[in-house]
């Protein structure tokens, strides 16, 4: 099972995420977290230990020179395309239970993209992941889909994306499913955030009606409470729990 997961910022796309990696991990999975966020939180929501000491892979310059034989922060020249990645997600991922998870970071892009040895890394690595592990993989990406390519895409079980009640989220969303088209990912499910009624509910409904729901998360002051005291969601009784165990069983009967 490969999930990638997005939406607009602020939305609850990390909570979610976590909530749904630890559930997995109840369950028995073994489970590659991957947090492709610019700003990291998924190690903290996890319940990971020290996140603060995990070091995003685009920030290795050693490693990326060891495997693409050119310097980080170059472009143009010389440099492997196809650098060695299957040893990565064991070997510099921080360990808790069965989760495995690994910061990507960002690759800073010239006007017109970057071919650059940090990014062929990155992409290298997300393709090996999507295509070869055998792992629950889950991806918390950012307000869009830049780290995936035509070929990881289509690999993909499932993009979940995470909207809240208001008209910026569901821009988002539809330009996040245009993204996706374009590049063959057809796998699209909605989880609705945030919910405080029928009312909210409804209205996502109404207004994304070309999408499928697989399921809607109540707001609850508890997940704040848990951001400001540094521990998992997972680790406190929600209702939310109960909901995602159900959009688990929705995605493994697609499946």
């Amino acid at each position: 099972m490969k999930i990638a997961v997005s939406g607009k910022g602020g939305v609850g796309k990390t909570t979610f995420s976590a909530l749904l990696i630890r559930a997995l991990n109840e369950q028995g999975k073994h489970i590659l977290a991957v947090d492709a966020d610019p700003d990291a939180n998924l190690a903290a929501a996890t319940g990971i230990p020290d996140p603060d000491k995990i070091v995003p892979i685009s920030e290795m310059r050693n490693l990326i020179y060891e495997r693409t034989e050119a310097k980080p922060g170059t472009t143009g020249g010389f440099f492997r395309l196809n650098p060695k990645v299957d040893d990565i997600p064991d070997t510099f991922s921080a360990k808790f239970e069965q989760i495995k998870l690994m910061r990507l970071g960002t690759v800073k892009k010239g006007g017109g993209g970057c071919l650059c040895p940090a990014s062929t890394l990155l992409r290298a690595l997300i393709t090996h992941l999507v295509l070869s592990r055998d792992d629950v993989v889950v991806m918390d990406m950012e307000a869009g889909i830049e780290h995936l390519g035509r070929a990881t895409a289509t690999a993909v079980n499932k993009l979940i994306i995470v909207v809240e009640p208001g008209r910026r989220s569901i821009e988002t969303a539809n330009n996040i499913k245009k993204l996706a088209q374009e590049i063959g990912l057809k796998n699209i499910g909605i989880v609705g955030n945030k919910i405080r009624s029928k009312k909210d509910e409804d209205f996502l409904r109404t207004n994304l009606p070309d999408f499928s729901f697989l399921g809607f998360l109540p707001f609850d002051e508890a997940l704040i409470e848990a951001d400001l005291d540094g521990i998992s969601p997972f680790d406190l009784e929600l209702s939310s729990k109960t909901i995602i165990y159900g959009i688990i069983s929705k995605l493994y009967g697609e499946s």
